[in-house]
């Protein structure tokens, strides 16, 4: 049989036939360039200089520079637009939009200590941010305040915070006006300056990227700040008693002095950003999508432009960088301390007191705060148990039910008990006869005397009124040069004593 031979053409020549040959000398422009990972760096001084929109009151229009860390900005405008917010009831474009700024500015986990009521017996375990503001603003002072004579174990320090009338429930304190203006500016001209230059010299891939980044932090940060900062907290119902209590921990203790609502306004206080509608709140997720856009298109193109357009880009981002680490080292925390006492409480007036042991500090707060039931306080503050403590604590429990003109003159039969239990005793007593002592200088103090008529005036206006003192002296000083120097001592003298 005839079996005609087919010429198969072989792999290789198939393949070298239908494929091209593969040319690795082959020019080309396309390539990763280094500077376009700048969207991953900065992201932590770029997101913090972000948040500072509320806390700064001209932020909001400062923010029209090519911001690095585009990247981490997108993430965390993202997880803020996926936050849970509080609506109303109406349409779509009028409701308002209530949301948590922590989500965006890191405090989620910013909880405060536990409260304790001292009339009405609650008690919080984890009060609000601004506890925890109070808290920090009393221990930030180094010194130790008024330092009670007695026995020195443990130093406890004890802060009173007299609060006076409660602030409105809703309201919008006044942001800081620090001077931001000449560094912003400085970022926004050399901005602007790069993104004109690369467009004369014809480099349009770095001008149009420059310009990218700046129209996308500018039009964030007005979308962000043209939310109202609101401060909130609940009213309390009618016929509620003084929200006394004890706020900190072992060491650091606050006593809250004043009405429900202004204790209220600091263990369940919130700041919160309102939107005027959710389609204003819709716009949120659009920053987000702004800043991917920019961090997409900075890594891909940047290595398009020429060397000289890379330049300019990379010095508008540092120069960028420069002013977000600048604004980034501000301590926010102590500027949300100044905004909080100075535009929500009017500089509310707290008294420092330093106790040597831990006994002390449990009875002056008891005689200080005089509460409805100080038996459960008494033993949840000192929780020991033996035969000494109760027989210490029905003693004082009973100077506290039945007050006598000589604290702790009567201390009860203590032949049941051993020597060393009775020197024990004995410190303890004398623990709480410091207390006593350093309470009954606490009532003897002007600031502090609560029959004085114009003590509210004066806890809110002690500043000013100081000021008008002040004055009034430097006046009297130059009418009586001529007359003995005694006189300017014992002024002085009365000055300071009206004011400590």
């Amino acid at each position: 049989m005839f079996i005609p031979q087919v010429d198969v053409p072989t792999l290789s020549n198939s393949r070298s036939s239908f494929i091209p040959p593969l040319q690795l000398d082959r020019p080309h422009r396309f390539s990763f360039d280094v500077s376009g990972v700048a969207g991953l760096l900065g992201g932590d001084d770029a997101v913090s200089a972000m948040g500072a929109v509320h806390v700064y009151g001209n932020r909001r229009w400062l923010g029209w520079y090519n911001t690095p860390g585009s990247f981490q900005i997108a993430k965390r405008f993202s997880s803020f637009a996926q936050s849970v917010p509080s609506r109303g009831h109406q349409t779509l474009f009028s409701r308002r939009v209530t949301t948590d700024p922590s989500a965006f500015f890191g405090t989620v986990d910013c909880k405060g200590p536990k409260f304790r009521a001292a009339h009405s017996g609650t008690v919080i375990q984890e009060t609000s941010y601004i506890a925890t503001l109070l808290m920090k603003e009393c221990v930030a002072s180094d010194s130790e305040g008024r330092v009670v004579p007695g026995r020195r174990t443990q130093p406890v320090g004890i802060t009173i915070a007299d609060l006076g009338q409660a602030p409105a429930s809703e309201m919008r304190p006044a942001r800081s006006s620090a001077f931001t203006l000449l560094f912003a500016g400085v970022s926004i001209a050399v901005n602007i300056g790069t993104f004109s230059l690369c467009g004369v010299c014809g480099d349009w891939y770095a001008s149009s990227l420059i310009l990218v980044g700046i129209v996308a932090s500018g039009i964030s940060c007005l979308i962000l700040g043209s939310a109202d900062f609101v401060f909130t907290h609940p009213e309390p119902a009618n016929g509620s008693p003084a929200g006394d209590g004890i706020l900190g921990s072992d060491k650091d203790i606050v006593l809250l002095r004043g009405t429900e609502g202004a204790v209220n306004s600091i263990t369940r206080g919130t700041f919160s950003l309102r939107f005027s509608s959710e389609a204003h709140y819709a716009l949120i997720w659009w920053c987000s999508v702004l800043f991917f856009i920019q961090f997409i298109t900075q890594l891909l193109f940047i290595s398009q432009a020429s060397s000289f357009g890379q330049v300019m880009f990379l010095t508008s981002l540092g120069v960028s960088a420069l002013y977000d680490a600048w604004l980034s080292s501000w301590d926010k925390e102590k500027i949300h301390r100044k905004l909080v006492f100075e535009r929500v409480f009017e500089n509310p007036r707290l008294t420092k007191y330093t106790l040597g042991t831990r006994t002390t500090a449990v009875v002056f707060m008891l005689l200080t705060l005089q509460p409805q039931d100080p038996t459960g306080l008494l033993n949840e503050l000192l929780p020991n148990d033996t035969e000494v403590w109760k027989q210490w604590k029905a003693t004082i429990l009973e100077q506290l039910h039945h007050p006598r003109d000589q604290f702790l003159s009567e201390i009860g039969d203590l032949d049941r008990f051993t020597e060393q239990e009775r020197h024990l005793l004995g410190l303890l007593y004398e623990d709480a006869r410091a207390a006593y002592r350093a309470t009954v200088t606490l009532s003897r103090s002007i600031n502090c005397d609560f029959s004085f008529p114009c003590r509210n005036y004066l806890n809110t206006h002690r500043t000013s009124f100081l000021q008008i003192l002040v004055l009034i002296y430097s006046q009297l000083y130059q009418v009586t040069y001529s007359l003995p120097r005694v006189l300017n001592p014992v002024t002085s003298s009365f000055l300071c004593h009206f004011y400590l």
